[in-house]
């Protein structure tokens, strides 16, 4: 990011914060994708709360990003198993639950949420016992949405290219049709090739219909007649059972990381696995074969991720969700943001960004 880009974001995101100045001090960890602009992110965050600590996602890291986050902020390794036991977890936060009893009676203020698994895993608690505030399902994350889709065919296709393939000629299946497979799908449709869809709603089934896509009446059938297979439901899409009827030769690529979309541990043994090219694992065994995208993680980080501006939206909606946390006045529960703090987002970041 040159100077100039940086003092433009940097003075966007100090707008936000008066706009949404938090109504007490609180303390806050950071998990997050750590991208070539994320540190602008950062400081704002630190800037309207006390940062403890940045966890970045492991597989999503730009060293120089890192870098320069950790001259302000500590950045500690992100792991699922840093949280499965609940005495370690305990362990980690057990500094800042301190502080947090001494200012706050040790109230937890809430979680803000910005993926949509985060929020469909919360909402399939019984009982939640803070409030989340959502940003995961907000018009103003469209755009990122639409745009994670764009760059997750532009991935796919030059991995495929690294290894003299390319999409045309190749049917195309995409498992998932929320934003980011709907995306994906009429991108692929757009470059001419031949998709079909599968989801497990049956009222995006009906959407993909209306779009014109082919709907996999059988999922098999589908997946034995694919050529690339896009996997965009942040669930499991391919199970162990799955990959063997995958038709010889096909790509299998994915949209988040390999262990929530493809259960790859259940894949039988007499699969070997080779490097075939940059990125493009071989799996083979006695006449079947398949190749897999950048180890069955999300493609798009091998080109950066990057939606542009577009993502201080959902940015900005996360800072303001600090201020609503702050207030005080949210029971435990799913909020999101008013359609009037939306609004004013949207008009600052045009303000800055539409040039």
């Amino acid at each position: 990011m040159e100077s100039f880009e940086r003092a433009r974001l940097d003075a966007y995101f100090a707008k936000i914060a008066t706009q949404f100045a938090p109504t007490g001090q609180v303390t806050s960890f950071l998990v997050t994708h750590l991208l070539p602009e994320r540190p602008g992110f950062v400081r704002a965050v630190a800037a309207m709360s006390r940062l403890r600590a940045v966890l970045p996602k492991p597989k999503s890291i730009t060293p120089a990003a890192q870098r320069e986050v950790e001259k302000a902020i500590p950045v500690d390794t992100l792991s699922r198993e840093l949280f499965a036991d609940p005495d370690a977890a305990l362990d980690y936060f057990a500094p800042a639950l301190a502080e947090l009893h001494a200012r706050f009676s040790g109230q937890i203020l809430g979680v803000i949420e910005d993926t949509e698994n985060g929020h469909r895993r919360y909402q399939d608690l019984d009982k939640l016992p803070c409030p989340v505030v959502s940003v995961a399902r907000s018009p103003l994350k469209d755009p990122e949405d639409f745009l994670v889709g764009q760059s997750v065919v532009f991935c796919t296709e030059a991995v495929m290219r690294g290894r003299g393939d390319i999409l045309h000629g190749r049917p195309a299946l995409v498992i998932g049709f929320g934003k980011l497979g709907s995306s994906i799908a009429r991108l692929l449709h757009a470059k001419g090739v031949q998709v079909t869809v599968h989801d497990i709603d049956p009222v995006r089934r009906t959407q993909a219909l209306s779009q014109g896509f082919t709907v996999a009446r059988d999922r098999e059938d589908a997946l034995r007649g694919a050529g690339l297979v896009l996997c965009a439901t942040g669930a499991i899409s391919l199970h162990g059972e799955d990959f063997g009827h995958l038709r010889n030769g096909a790509y299998v690529a994915t949209v988040t990381s390999s262990e929530d979309e493809l259960e790859l541990s259940s894949l039988p043994d007499v699969y070997t696995r080779t490097t075939a090219g940059e990125h493009i694992t071989r799996y083979q065994t006695t006449g079947h074969f398949f190749y897999l995208a950048n180890g069955g993680n999300a493609v798009n980080f091998l080109h950066g991720a990057s939606v542009g501006p577009f993502i201080f939206l959902v940015q900005a909606e996360i800072l303001a969700g600090i201020r609503m946390l702050t207030r005080g006045d949210l029971a435990p529960g799913i909020h999101e943001a008013d359609a009037d703090d939306r609004a004013a987002i949207a008009a600052t970041w045009l303000s800055y960004f539409n040039r």
